[in-house]
């Protein structure tokens, strides 16, 4: 059975981007675990779909997961599991940007490029091309380079009646 096959350029930044060939009936929960896929992180916070680049939270449309929850979600926001790509993005050129981790904040760009007839299966999809290496999802704090224990390190002083902490210089 024919099925369409949706092209798709994923962006972190104009240095970093996936392009993936993706089953048009596949749904925006689906795109988004492969967008997390391909970027190599973990699949493991809330997510939306907007049609507002520069500030998700004025999107006039909106597909967040939190609706599939039950939960609050943006006025109007739609299922992102009742939702099909092809929906989300009917014609070449439709963007829409993906916010994963509302703390973090991860805001992919989802610009779909072209569409074809395949017979690939609903569950389809392959990451085609890739530019840039991925930022890690959780970057490591920075390092101390003073391993000193705490004692050694800071200086405590009474000023006042108040508990005063400073740095020790070494």
């Amino acid at each position: 059975m024919a099925n369409v096959v949706i092209s798709l350029r994923i962006s972190l930044d104009a240095k970093t981007w996936r392009e993936i060939d993706i089953s048009s009936a596949a749904s925006l929960y689906d795109l988004a675990e492969i967008i997390n896929k391909v970027f190599g992180f973990d699949f493991d916070h809330s997510f939306g779909f907007y049609d507002n680049l520069k500030n998700v939270y004025k999107s006039k449309i909106a597909y967040e997961l939190f609706a599939d929850m039950g939960e609050v979600a943006q006025p109007g926001a739609k299922s992102v599991k009742k939702t099909t790509v092809l929906k989300a993005f009917p014609s070449d050129n439709s963007i829409l940007a993906f916010l994963f981790d509302y703390g973090d904040d991860w805001i992919f760009k989802v610009e779909r490029q072209s569409m074809r007839v395949d017979d690939a299966p609903k569950s389809y999809w392959k990451m085609t091309k890739s530019k840039g290496d991925a930022p890690p999802q959780y970057p490591e704090p920075e390092d101390d380079e003073d391993d000193r224990p705490f004692a050694e390190k800071y200086e405590m002083k009474n000023v006042n009646g108040l508990t005063i902490v400073e740095l020790r210089k070494k």
